[in-house]
């Protein structure tokens, strides 16, 4: 009687069913295939909306996300109950971060979800709507666990997955959302605190944030705040490489890329290239890190383009309030 009710309910854009087409032979049958897969993926969304169904749809849509391609979010989305379903799979696993008592089967389910929401978020015709309705922030409290277990890490992870999806286009409304709600500080946070995959992830959205005016402005135009990134990035290089010289762990070359990249950005301005001059690591200046940069020639030549911004930027300059006090503390 339930999926009765639902199956009424489901609501499908026009715009997700394939029209039929006109040719017959090898498209016909491809149309055909691509219909029973739609038809798979309504089947498994109306399950999500039954606790007893639930998790083995989730298991089963995160699996097949690449089949059913562009159809999955919008159906994901518009379908009756689906997002409020979801939500409550996120929010009742809240308790378990604080003692850290999350099962790894648990955090499994969870990061099924999360890769749904990945789905929805990298969707051109769901991915405002994601943000208005403001679902990220229910992740952000995975992103900031102080305890780095299997579970947990397995869900900062995924909750980074979806804003970097999210940051991937270069969409303004989407840098505005974030750093309206403190994305900035929780992806610091997780540079410092999570694992490797963790913190080349957060890097990554710290450096697609940068690329944009907004966020550069954002960063830049506080002094404290711009210390802050500034110095975890460099915090990041120094102890990833001395890891690396004794041999604990080879050196992270894709975390790299990404922090030098941060660097490039904000050298764009002149209050970073202030700083930079002060903080930038040695390791970067001196050539150390060269020999992991070996197959990556454009990351080479944006270190050598950082290089010469901080030099010729930081000479002379008009007073920076803030910033000026800021570097003296730090010169002590």
């Amino acid at each position: 009687m339930v999926t009765a009710n639902l199956q009424r309910s489901l609501a499908v854009p026009p715009s997700i069913r394939a029209s039929p087409s006109p040719t017959a032979g090898g498209a016909a049958v491809v149309q055909e295939g691509n219909g029973r897969d739609l038809d798979s993926a309504e089947q498994l969304v109306l399950d999500l909306c039954d606790p007893a169904l639930r998790e083995h749809a989730l298991l089963v849509i995160s699996k097949k996300k690449e089949i059913f391609q562009d159809a999955l979010a919008p159906l994901l989305w518009y379908s009756f109950g689906t997002i409020a379903a979801l939500l409550k799979e996120i929010v009742s696993i809240y308790p378990a971060l604080d003692p850290p008592t999350l099962s790894l089967g648990a955090s499994n389910r969870a990061c099924n979800v999360l890769a749904l929401f990945q789905c929805i978020a990298s969707h051109p015709k769901t991915r405002m709507l994601f943000l208005n309705a403001n679902i990220p922030i229910f992740m952000y409290p995975f992103m900031v666990t102080k305890t780095n277990t299997r579970p947990l890490e397995h869900l900062r992870l995924a909750s980074l997955g979806v804003i970097g999806a999210l940051v991937k286009t270069d969409d303004p409304g989407v840098v505005e959302f974030l750093l309206r709600t403190e994305i900035i500080p929780t992806c610091l946070f997780c540079m410092e605190n999570g694992d490797e995959l963790s913190k080349t992830v957060a890097t990554f959205i710290v450096r697609r944030i940068i690329c944009d005016d907004l966020g550069l402005r954002y960063i830049c135009t506080n002094a404290e705040r711009l210390l802050a990134v500034v110095q975890v990035l460099a915090q990041m290089v120094n102890s990833e490489y001395q890891l690396a010289v004794a041999s604990v762990q080879r050196y992270p070359a894709k975390l790299l890329k990404h922090v030098i990249r941060c660097f490039h950005g904000l050298s764009a301005d002149a209050r970073a290239c202030a700083a930079l001059q002060i903080i930038l690591p040695d390791v970067l200046k001196d050539g150390k890190v060269d020999t992991y940069l070996v197959d990556d020639l454009a990351t080479r030549r944006c270190l050598q383009q950082l290089l010469h911004n901080v030099k010729v930027g930081g000479m002379g300059g008009a007073p920076r309030p803030g910033l000026d006090h800021m570097m003296g503390i730090l010169t002590i």
